[in-house]
């Protein structure tokens, strides 16, 4: 992990092997909302859309969906409608989970959960869960450790980067979260409405926090004294042993340009991407979904047509696998292979693609290649993307990509 600051930005980039995988940038004056929990006031409610309009104090209204609405007490037969439940001018407490993006407001949801370094605190639930990206004598072990040390009125998740994580680790994560809660529940008793009554940490921290991890990472270097002591004095108080795997870059380049990330980087942000056989994929997005065509390109193969249509597939399988962690591409994405002709070559693309998606910690869905030739993926959608944050829509044809030449 590479951190480095750019002005009053920083920026963070992932490497696997010299590889860039994982991208993210502060934007000036622009700050994520997701994860943070506000004291918020209804609106209005429109029932033709089972949603509510909150206020969050943050400019537009963002929207709770009537799937994302918690109930105080346990229900027996149909859920009441959302008009039935929230009222204009009613406070409430929601967590936003996806940013406002375009003309759409920040999602909401009245499920909170407060994620820490090796658990996430479900208040008020009987949820209780393990990573599945942890193998199955490891999960056995912290469900022991769990069960130990698990409060009887909350619920809990247990994150990838508990691996290794001893009892006092667990119980002392899970200290800090239910110290958070109690206070984000008495605050919310008092004051008015709208307002923050809990922000996730800046950038950084929550990027260390949910990735960094001794098993996956090898070291942390940046160019920044106050990003490293700031990386520091988390690591020291959750995970002390990590401590020795961050240093401070040392070289005569940049930080960024001595692990090449800029030039990958710069790749990254153009249309077309070139595969290692001489193939290519496009990449084109649209208000409603990303769409790939692959293209066998300057691959001419050696044996036969299906031979080199399969190569070529398989490569771009797992350069867009790739692309969408790296360009943090989420929403609906549709992807144009080139048509094969036996069965067993589909089954081997998508699960080329499938394998290599779980390197990805966003969630994920592969679905099988459809009549048309088409695969479809979904990736969940948080933040805008890479491309979002280092450019703006052209004012003159608004994104359009056209410029109108005559006049009507």
């Amino acid at each position: 992990m590479l951190i480095t600051e750019i002005g009053d930005r920083d920026q963070i980039a992932v490497l696997e092997d010299r590889t860039l995988v994982e991208h993210y940038i502060t934007r000036a004056g622009a700050r994520s909302m997701v994860g943070n929990i506000y004291l918020g006031k209804v609106q209005n409610v429109l029932p033709g859309m089972e949603a509510a309009f909150v206020d969050v104090g943050r400019g537009r209204n963002a929207v709770l969906y009537a799937g994302e609405v918690s109930y105080d007490e346990e229900i027996e037969g149909e859920t009441p409608r959302i008009e039935h439940v929230l009222k204009a001018g009613q406070n409430v407490m929601v967590q936003v989970t996806k940013d406002p993006m375009g003309g759409k407001g920040a999602r909401l949801t009245q499920e909170i959960s407060l994620p820490g370094r090796f658990l996430v605190l479900v208040p008020n639930s009987q949820v209780f869960g393990i990573s599945r990206r942890l193998p199955e004598k490891e999960r056995a072990r912290l469900k022991d450790i769990l069960k130990k040390v698990r409060p009887p009125e909350h619920g809990l998740i247990v994150r990838t980067a508990a691996e290794g994580a001893d009892a006092d680790d667990l119980q002392a994560d899970l200290e800090r979260l239910a110290a958070t809660w109690e206070s984000i529940a008495k605050s919310a008793k008092k004051g008015k409405s709208p307002r923050v009554l809990y922000e996730e940490p800046e950038l950084t921290v929550r990027v260390v926090r949910d990735l960094f991890t001794g098993g996956e990472f090898k070291e942390m270097i940046t160019d920044s004294i106050p990003v490293f002591d700031q990386v520091v004095a988390y690591l020291r108080e959750v995970a002390p042993d990590l401590v020795a795997k961050v240093r401070m870059h040392d070289g005569s380049l940049p930080l960024l340009e001595a692990h090449h990330v800029v030039e990958q980087i710069h790749k990254a942000l153009e249309r077309k991407v070139w595969l290692p056989s001489g193939g290519y994929i496009v990449m084109d997005r649209t208000e409603a979904m990303t769409v790939i065509d692959v293209n066998t390109g300057k691959h001419v193969g050696k044996a036969n047509l299906e031979e080199t249509v399969t190569k070529t597939n398989i490569e771009a399988a797992e350069e867009i696998a790739r692309q969408l962690r790296l360009r943090d591409i989420g929403g609906i994405i549709i992807i144009d292979f080139i048509d094969m002709l036996f069965e067993r070559n589909r089954d081997s693309v998508i699960q080329t693609l499938k394998t290599a998606m779980t390197q990805d910690k966003t969630r994920s869905q592969v679905f099988d290649i459809g009549p048309l030739g088409l695969l479809e993926v979904t990736r969940k959608r948080v933040s805008a993307g890479l491309l979002e944050s280092f450019s703006e829509t052209c004012p003159t044809c608004e994104g359009r990509g056209i410029l109108l030449t005559h006049k009507l």
